[in-house]
């Protein structure tokens, strides 16, 4: 890929963190264009890039090192940058790149992997939807799980548009701003819970908790205070997690026994568009193979938060068996779920 192409990506990048409410992130990203050369291992790294730069998730790769370096507190003078947003960015940041270079470059090893917690409150609306016409009782899968901190969900608390929903008492409680009619209230009992994940992370492991925060766009402190206490929950709770392709993962979960009464659901926020075009293909296949031997006591459902047109605008979708299974958009969601559009408020 050449140089201009991956200024480009860092640029465009930094606009939609701007959209979507990381001012410093984007500020990040505006100071490494404009100190990056390649006389350090990872300037040159990132300049001579040979993927795509948004496909790889290039720029939130660097931008994970340089906040894990300021909220570790190794350099004080980035950790101070980062907390008030005031200073000398470019002196600052083109010191650490060559002081810390040897730190900084594993960054680039691997594409983030974050686990927005409040994406729970677009989904469980919708698995409240489940329930209503289905009963109270979930299996719940998840594809792109990650850390599995939205296996959880049933352990949060929730104000959905004035509706009380969830565990009151939780340290994570979610009020989307809501707008359209407030949804229905059904009971949820979810009785097992499973996910999988290329690279699962285990949130019982510090050093995997402090590196997946690191991925969080520093100045969306109610985003980090909620991965936290996300945390938390997890490491009291640990969620059930599978290493290995979603594709043959979700062939094995839907050859299982079904427990009758119960709901099996299928879902994802913000995953499948990682997986390639034949994955896709056949997660989409086999639901549908499964959903036409549902049953009125063997229900499948399938609820999906992804992106069909642009990134700042997630489509809450749900196909339900038994019945034609045919799609139907719920809502319409911030991809961090800070709003959310739902029923007549979507179309």
């Amino acid at each position: 890929m050449d140089t201009a192409t991956i200024i480009a990506g860092f640029h465009q990048q930094a606009a939609f963190c701007r959209q979507t409410g990381s001012a410093l992130t984007a500020r990040v990203l505006d100071t490494l264009v404009a100190v990056m050369d390649r006389s350090t291992r990872t300037g040159a790294r990132i300049l001579d890039w040979p993927g795509d730069p948004m496909v790889d998730a290039l720029k939130l790769r660097i931008a994970g090192g340089l906040n894990a370096l300021a909220r570790s507190g190794q350099e004080p003078e980035m950790t101070a940058l980062y907390a008030s947003g005031e200073g000398d960015w470019e002196g600052v940041i083109a010191r650490v790149l060559r002081d810390r270079d040897d730190w900084l470059f594993p960054w680039l090893d691997s594409a983030p992997q974050t686990n927005e917690v409040a994406r729970s409150g677009i989904l469980w609306p919708g698995m409240m939807e489940i329930a209503r016409r289905f009963g109270p009782q979930l299996e719940i899968l998840e594809l792109g799980a990650s850390g599995g901190l939205n296996l959880n969900m049933d352990r949060f608390g929730y104000d959905l548009g004035g509706v009380a929903a969830g565990d009151a008492s939780s340290a994570v409680q979610l009020a989307p701003r809501w707008e359209g009619t407030p949804p229905s209230f059904s009971a949820v009992e979810i009785v097992a819970r499973r996910g999988v994940d290329l690279n699962p992370l285990d949130m019982t492991d510090p050093a995997v908790a402090t590196r997946m925060l690191a991925y969080i766009w520093p100045d969306q402190t109610e985003r980090v205070a909620r991965a936290e206490a996300a945390i938390g929950i997890a490491r009291a709770c640990p969620p059930p997690l599978d290493r290995g392709d979603g594709v043959a993962w979700l062939a094995a979960q839907l050859a299982r026994p079904q427990k009758s009464g119960v709901t099996r659901v299928i879902y994802h926020s913000v995953a499948l568009q990682y997986f390639p075009v034949e994955g896709r293909r056949a997660v989409r296949a086999m639901i549908e193979a499964a959903g036409a031997d549902a049953s009125s006591t063997l229900p499948l459902a399938w609820l999906s938060m992804e992106f069909p047109t642009k990134v700042t605008e997630a489509h809450l979708t749900l196909r339900s068996w038994p019945g034609d299974g045919a799609e139907e958009l719920l809502a319409l969601a911030h991809p961090h779920g800070a709003w959310i559009k739902w029923g007549a408020a979507a179309i």
